[in-house]
């Protein structure tokens, strides 16, 4: 084996600097969805929020709210129109969730919540 198949196979072997450790590989997708709980101010709410992306594990969102820390949180996933192929279920059980981490994007608070049940 040559210097240069030898050193390729080392830097092949080694993670990146940047590697996350994720156990489960997260995909850019965004869906709709309504999310439920108690907002940094102790009130109750529903909200329309997005998904910006998505894992097995957990999902980074956009809240109109600012959530608790550590605090739980209900993600539903609104039922596909009559219309649809029936590839989708036509209802999806709620997601309980762990709110992990969180910050101001304008208007809106960017928020990673993890997943109490893996989906999928």
């Amino acid at each position: 084996m040559s210097a240069r198949e030898n050193f390729v196979e080392e830097r092949a072997a080694v993670p990146p600097l940047n590697d996350e450790r994720r156990r489960f590989q997260r995909i850019r997708l965004q869906v709709p969805l309504f999310i439920r709980g108690k907002d940094a101010h102790g009130e109750q709410f529903v909200e329309l929020a997005k998904t910006l992306d998505i894992s097995a594990l957990g999902a980074f969102i956009t809240s109109p709210r600012a959530l608790v820390i550590n605090g739980f949180v209900t993600l539903t996933i609104p039922a596909p129109s009559i219309t649809s192929s029936g590839l989708v279920p036509a209802h999806m059980a709620p997601i309980q969730a762990k709110v992990k981490r969180q910050q101001e994007a304008g208007d809106a608070h960017l928020v990673g919540v993890e997943f109490l049940k893996p989906i999928g």
